[in-house]
């Protein structure tokens, strides 16, 4: 029986519902989702640069009111920004790095960029120049056999505040802009005309990383009228009838999964997933939570996602067990964990528990291989997980690359050694 949203779709598009009925047949994605799993890894603070990841990027920079993409270029010189961030996407992620992805194991990278790689509009410093680096990691991914997730992780406006979305500030403002989210739906448009034939390399497209429905009903409205769009954006990039066979990610707006029942479901919807986060470590109670509570609310997790009615991926998340990360809360910003954090009270010292592995005591880093198990364990009860992020310059317990070089990550993501971890 067909339902009626494609046609609502299809009008809103402006098809004639003459060209051909919308039949409720699955899509073919590049990757088998649902009866594959997901096992892949970020590349964090490449073409969007966040200051936890790459300090040095800040650190030499020589000012402290530097603290994201946007100040980057409105508070430096542009031929010294510009040269900083050419090194960087030179550098920071290359071939090297999607054949060592490939090699532990993954099918998966998800790849965060800004909407200025696409469209930058008067006042706004960002530099451009990323697209050519997007270009060439969907030309690694497919020499490897690696699925790229495309993610908009900064929008107009920013989604969240957070300076992973390229302006940190105190309230986001994308969704209470009417222009702001038109120009994120055509930066949508552009991305799926770009890669929807290349559905075996570019198997899904996020919309937008982390919109900031925790700051109530007006936010999460326009979200969910974003999404709606997007799915129309993404999966029908022809002009016509005609469907993609790209993945759409949604990601839940930090809502639980009962909030978003019935949303966009089959079979009236057809290639749709929900991106999840999980992280234990941004709250005064998370910080103080002992290892085995850690461990234990992770395995917590694993009936909501593998009784969600989309395919459920957690698209980020971490082996880390605090937020000692320098600059992790913001440059500037201090921890949670060891007090430093505005209001926060002091859980313990962060010596040992970032920086450099050298510094990991045998024990923390047994830790970190029995979190990570526990998180891979669980996150596959749902379709998948994609853990954040593949390298940091000075935060080996968050680096997938780190893992695996000092054995809390193994070669390969199945070869568990406490598969009963989570009892």
């Amino acid at each position: 029986m067909l339902s009626l949203q494609p046609f609502v779709v299809a009008a809103l598009l402006g098809f004639s519902l003459l060209t051909g009925i919308l039949a409720d047949n699955p899509i073919n994605p590049g990757f088998p989702y649902g009866s594959e799993k997901v096992r892949g890894v970020n590349l964090g603070g490449w073409l969007v640069l966040e200051p936890w990841i790459t300090p040095s990027l800040f650190d030499n920079t020589g000012n402290d009111a530097i603290v994201d993409e946007w100040t980057f270029g409105q508070y430096q010189d542009y031929n010294t920004a510009y040269s900083a961030l050419v090194n960087h996407w030179n550098t920071w992620i290359t071939e090297a790095d999607f054949a060592a992805i490939a090699a532990a194991g993954l099918n998966h990278v998800r790849l965060p960029i800004g909407y200025w790689a696409f469209d930058v509009g008067p006042g706004e410093p960002y530099i451009t120049g990323q697209l050519p680096y997007l270009e060439n990691a969907v030309t690694w991914a497919q020499t490897y056999g690696l699925k790229v997730i495309v993610d908009l992780h900064g929008a107009p406006g920013s989604q969240n505040g957070f300076d992973n979305s390229g302006h940190r500030i105190s309230y986001p403002e994308w969704h209470s802009n009417a222009t702001n989210i038109a120009r994120t739906d055509a930066i949508i448009k552009t991305i799926a005309n770009m890669y929807k034939d290349q559905t075996n390399v570019v198997s899904a497209i996020a919309p937008l990383n982390e919109p900031a429905g925790y700051d109530g009903s007006a936010v999460l409205s326009a979200v969910r009228q974003y999404w709606y769009d997007s799915y129309g954006n993404i999966r029908y990039p022809y002009g016509t009838a005609q469907e993609s066979n790209t993945l759409v990610l949604l990601h839940d707006a930090f809502q639980p999964f009962s909030y978003w029942s019935g949303f966009e479901t089959p079979p009236g919807w057809q290639g749709v997933a929900m991106d999840t986060h999980i992280y234990t470590i941004f709250s005064d109670a998370e910080e103080a939570m002992t290892q085995a509570q850690h461990i234990s609310t992770v395995c917590g997790m694993q009936s909501t996602l593998s009784s969600f009615d989309l395919w459920a991926i957690v698209g980020e998340w971490t082996p880390a067990n605090t937020d000692c990360a320098t600059y992790l809360n913001g440059r500037g910003v201090g921890a949670r964990y060891d007090g430093t954090y505005s209001g926060s009270p002091y859980v313990g010292s962060c010596t040992g528990l970032t920086g450099s592995a050298s510094t990991f005591s045998s024990s923390y880093k047994t830790f970190l291989r029995q979190f990570w198990e526990a998180q891979v364990i669980s996150y596959e009860m749902g379709a998948g997980w994609i853990q954040w992020t593949w390298k940091a310059e000075n935060a080996d317990e968050w680096s997938y690359q780190a893992g695996l070089a000092n054995g809390w990550i193994p070669q390969n993501p199945t070869d568990l050694i406490y598969p009963g971890i989570c009892g």
